[in-house]
């Protein structure tokens, strides 16, 4: 692994450029390195970062990766990963053309990782020099306590899909960054509301004040806004310094739980224990926003390789190949889903709809078909208003609002069912369901939801811990409860008891339904009792 030499690193600077000159905006620097397919296959399970610490799983895991190319070779283009500055790898049998559409990806990542809000706890550090930090830290402590190092991050990582990620991403605030401040977000959610009592209407009035007087005067609007505050509400002042001096009620998560309340981790002999559960749960919260942005940042960065590319000069003679290599990358599988694909087509579908005036009431109380194919107001102002939604989604969001029954006929898309033909005895696919509402809810089925687990704090008591899942229609997986259980008991250092609900089947009508019980393991014996059956 080599930086990239001086003259791909000029291409790389006009791409920076024009990209800037387009919109996009990211910091001066970055780090862009070369590497071969087996360099990347090693740092994979390390989710591209050179500098995470070691553990057993991820050597397992290059292991698989070396024996799955070994039968299917390939050969990925670039990956790039949100540090200060961003890090980008590139293959090492890349052409010169072939990079500058490259780059212009990497870019469009690199925006989206620096101004999507749901990374906002990520722009004021560089987590590559606190991996490394973090990776020096648990050498040193493998040196000195041996295995329990790595059973303490086993036992971690089991639970540490339930970190608290938005009420972290709540509380932060970056430098420069943050649009609201405490003051405002007292006036308009706690004091209008609750204390004036305001109606919509004029709740909706003085929205519209704040926004005049931050077009008008920038810098000094917060102060202007709030001198006039001050003379409309005496009291506000007083009722804003009231509230924030209560200390609000700290709501942890399970592992900040543990670490704060276990008997077994406070010990004298136990401490080291909570270093790496920190460093653990820490490198769980960094990554988060990449998971649910997954459609939405792929998306971005095609939709500008596709729009840049096409601009640049350097496209000469190699317009087929790009056609060739583009359609790979943003191809609609009929079976699957394409993040690449389906991003790119989303971002695209919404700006033409917004230049056209059809994101909007009137078009939607529309109902004639042929009305609405010859709708269009000329308005032109797409490209700021995907810029908005960059910023501002996740993948959520943004299928749950854009993905409607025109961009589902648009495209051709269909939610495919699998049957076994029992004459040939094959797999067959079909086309199960042409609707909007089918296909979205396979997406948002598809998506990153990890389960709702907390501490009952009133039933945990006498060394006994207790923790609730909020039953949202999907069960745990039954296969995983028992090795996550010891793990939890070891951090905890004694009984756990976990409440859930789980499938069965009834025996009068075969419908499947589901019953509470209770999971509770004791010395590493797992038992179940169930509360509200059948």
């Amino acid at each position: 692994m080599e930086l990239i030499n001086q003259h791909t690193k000029a291409i790389m600077e006009e791409c920076k450029i024009r990209a800037r000159d387009a919109g996009l905006t990211f910091g001066d620097e970055t780090l862009e390195y070369i590497v071969t397919n087996r360099d990347l296959i090693e740092l994979n399970p390390k989710v591209m970062m050179p500098t995470l610490y070691d553990y057993w799983v991820f050597d397992v895991e290059v292991i698989k990766g070396k024996q799955i190319y070994e039968l299917y070779p390939n050969n990925p283009y670039e990956t790039v990963i949100n540090t200060r500055p961003s890090i980008s790898f590139y293959n090492d049998n890349n052409p010169d053309w072939l990079n500058v559409m490259i780059f212009y990806h990497v870019l469009g990542h690199i925006d989206f990782f620096q101004n999507n809000i749901y990374f906002k706890h990520t722009w004021d550090y560089d987590f590559n020099a606190k991996a490394l930090s973090d990776k020096r830290m648990i050498s040193k402590l493998r040196k000195e306590k041996g295995r329990w190092v790595d059973y303490v991050i086993e036992f971690t990582r089991a639970i540490d899909n339930l970190v608290g990620y938005y009420k972290s991403l709540r509380e932060y605030e970056p430098n420069g960054k943050s649009k609201i401040n405490k003051k405002e977000n007292f006036y308009f959610d706690i004091f209008l509301q609750n204390e004036k009592n305001f109606s919509t209407t004029e709740y909706l009035k003085e929205i519209d004040r704040y926004n005049n007087i931050f077009g008008k005067y920038k810098e000094k609007a917060i102060e202007i806004f709030f001198a006039e505050v001050n003379n409309k509400f005496p009291e506000f002042e007083s009722r804003f310094n009231k509230f924030s001096s209560k200390k609000v009620k700290e709501e942890v998560d399970i592992i900040q739980f543990i670490m704060n309340n276990s008997s077994f981790l406070n010990k004298e002999k136990n401490k080291w224990m909570k270093s790496i559960i920190e460093i653990v749960r820490d490198t769980s919260i960094f990554f988060q926003p990449q998971i649910r942005t997954k459609i939405m940042n792929e998306g971005w960065a095609s939709y500008w390789h596709e729009k840049l590319f096409l601009q640049d000069n350097r496209i000469k003679g190699h317009e087929v190949d790009f056609a060739r290599v583009n359609a790979f990358v943003t191809s609609l599988p009929r079976v699957g889903l394409n993040p690449y694909a389906l991003g790119l087509r989303l971002f695209k579908n919404i700006e033409d709809n917004k230049n056209k005036g059809k994101i909007s009431f009137e078009y939607r109380n529309i109902k004639e078909k042929h009305k609405r194919d010859k709708f269009n107001k000329d308005i032109n102002n797409g490209l700021d208003y995907i810029f908005d939604l960059r910023e501002n989604l996740n993948d959520f969001l943004f299928i749950n609002n854009y993905v409607d029954q025109e961009f589902v006929d648009k495209n051709n898309l269909f939610v495919a069912g699998k049957r076994l033909n029992e004459k040939k005895m094959v797999w067959e696919y079909y086309i199960k369901s042409r609707k909007a509402e089918d296909y979205k809810k396979m997406l948002v089925d598809s998506l990153y939801h990890p389960p709702i687990i907390k501490v009952d704090k009133i039933k945990t008591d006498n060394g006994n811990l207790y923790i609730t899942h909020k039953f949202e229609g999907k069960p745990l997986v039954p296969e995983y409860i028992a090795n996550v259980m010891i793990g939890i008991e070891f951090l905890w250092g004694g009984n756990i008891y976990l409440d859930t609900n789980e499938a069965v089947r009834s025996k009068e009508d075969k419908q499947v339904r589901y019953q509470e019980v209770m999971y509770s393991i004791k010395d590493k014996k797992l038992s179940k009792k169930v509360i509200n059956g059948l």
